[in-house]
């Protein structure tokens, strides 16, 4: 039986550790959509939901993807909250243009919310990764 030990997963290509830790915090963000769409507007819980996983991912991109930056907390704090600034208007933007201007049109209401989330969420993903890298936790 192979067992995978964090000491494994340190080992992994960085792309591949912000892949999953990216999408750990991104199944949280997306998940808790459902909780936060039962009291608020979708376009509310998205950005509420966004937010939640912003703070999952800065501890664990700190600590698991990105740990030998040499900027400072407030530094990597404030590249951060920059970043996914940038990358949450970009998730809240596809998700509604995904599920008002795709999935309703092609009558696929019963789906369009939480897949037209999982789409903006993806799109953020790709602005996060090359931000994070050059802004928040860049080594020099």
């Amino acid at each position: 039986m192979m067992r995978l030990y964090l000491q494994d997963l340190i080992r992994l290509d960085q792309r591949v550790r912000f892949l999953l830790a990216g999408g750990f915090a991104s199944g949280v963000s997306w998940a808790s959509r459902f909780l936060f769409n039962t009291v608020m507007p979708f376009a509310l819980a998205v950005a509420t939901a966004t937010a939640l996983g912003m703070v999952i991912g800065f501890l664990i991109y700190r600590s698991f993807v990105f740990p030998g930056s040499s900027r400072s907390l407030a530094a990597q704090l404030g590249g951060f909250l920059l970043v996914n600034l940038i990358g949450g208007l970009v998730t809240v933007a596809v998700a509604i243009v995904a599920r008002d201007g795709l999935l309703m049109p092609l009558g696929l209401t019963e789906i369009a919310a939480p897949a037209a989330h999982a789409i903006g969420i993806m799109a953020g993903a790709v602005a996060n990764y090359v931000g994070h890298k050059s802004v928040t936790f860049r080594t020099a």
